[in-house]
């Protein structure tokens, strides 16, 4: 995980809860980015929508967020055992269910090469598995919302 990480004592036992931080700024426009770890994430919108679609908007970063963990899975997978990764991809399908507005359904299909060793061909399956964006996606995190004027 590449977020900042802030150690704050949960109890007198040693147990520790670590917050994660990232700031959100916004710049002209529809410009809206993040600041994490050193890093801008910046993103946009696009030109129907106001935007100079001059980055990634903020849903297709999520998408992305999802294809591109599970690829890190399986690059990490192969680079352990000495399997070239480089002619693998990982297509990513949406079904958009047009009564909620939302997708329904994400499929990720590992496109592997021929000489992929077959005994490691269902095993890239349970490393995109593993994705960590995926587990908070099957138990996701409550989300609240609030000021800092409102906060006590």
């Amino acid at each position: 995980m590449f977020l900042c990480y802030r150690d704050n004592n949960l109890s007198e036992q040693g147990n520790k809860k670590i917050n994660m931080e990232l700031e959100v700024f916004f710049e002209e426009n529809k410009k809206v980015n993040a600041r994490l770890n050193g890093s801008v994430i910046r993103t946009d919108q696009s030109k129907r929508s106001g935007g100079d679609e001059s980055a990634p908007e903020p849903f297709s970063l999520f998408l992305t967020s999802i294809g591109t963990c599970a690829g890190i899975y399986v690059k990490y997978f192969c680079e352990k055992r000495g399997i070239d990764s480089s002619k693998i991809k990982i297509i990513q399908r949406h079904n958009f269910n047009p009564e909620t507005r939302l997708i329904d359904r994400i499929e990720l299909e590992a496109i592997l090469p021929d000489d992929f060793p077959e005994k490691y061909r269902s095993v890239v399956v349970n490393a995109m598995d593993l994705c960590v964006v995926k587990r908070h996606l099957k138990n996701p995190p409550q989300i609240e919302t609030f000021t800092n004027l409102d906060r006590e």
